[in-house]
């Protein structure tokens, strides 16, 4: 994972997909990020 070619916010998904120079895909599911986020506040 070198070289970041995209990033883009799929709206069907709720998720940020990145796309790497290697071919690596990473998608990351933003409704469960703010979950934890709430959950870890206090």
């Amino acid at each position: 994972m070198k070289r970041l070619l995209s990033c883009e916010f799929n709206m069907d998904t709720a998720c940020v997909e990145l796309k790497y120079a290697d071919g690596t895909v990473l998608s990351i599911d933003c409704i469960a990020v703010e979950n934890e986020v709430a959950r870890n506040m206090y």
